[in-house]
């Protein structure tokens, strides 16, 4: 593991973290619910937004690495912070409409034949979500940047 993640630090750490966060995800719906829900391992939406893990994973490997006033830990922590800006406020509001699309669909099954699928509300992440995520991805990347 440490020759892998010698090769490239920030890509590898994010991508622990990225894929550990959602594995998080995954066991925990098996403990809460004690259901096995495969699609916690790849869904968006839940505890801890893999998305703010990641990109604070890079963001940290990033500063620690060419230090916290270089022009690529601006930019990636930029883009991070855009990231997570989405992941929160504009894939909520989106999650919302599915709800209100959702219910109208339901409404209108109860009077007519329709096909279709319902469309996913699980999208965006709520702030306790991305700042347990963002926490995690720092902490990950602390513990296993060298």
């Amino acid at each position: 593991m440490n020759a892998l993640i010698d090769w490239n630090p920030s890509l590898v750490i994010a991508l622990i973290t990225l894929f550990s966060a959602q594995l998080i995800k995954f066991l925990g719906t098996w403990v809460t619910r004690r259901t096995v829900d495969f699609t916690r391992l790849t869904g968006m939406g839940g505890m801890p937004s893999s998305h703010a893990a990641s990109v604070s994973a890079l963001s940290t490997v990033l500063g620690l690495e060419r230090g916290w006033d270089s022009p690529l830990f601006g930019g990636i922590a930029f883009l991070s912070l855009l990231i997570i800006y989405d992941a929160t406020g504009i894939r909520q509001a989106a999650a919302a409409q599915a709800r209100v699309l959702n219910r109208m669909l339901d409404d209108l099954r109860a009077h007519h034949t329709l096909g279709g699928e319902r469309v996913s509300e699980l999208l965006g992440h709520t702030v306790v979500e991305v700042v347990a995520g963002a926490a995690y991805g720092v902490a990950l990347a602390l513990l296993l940047y060298r």
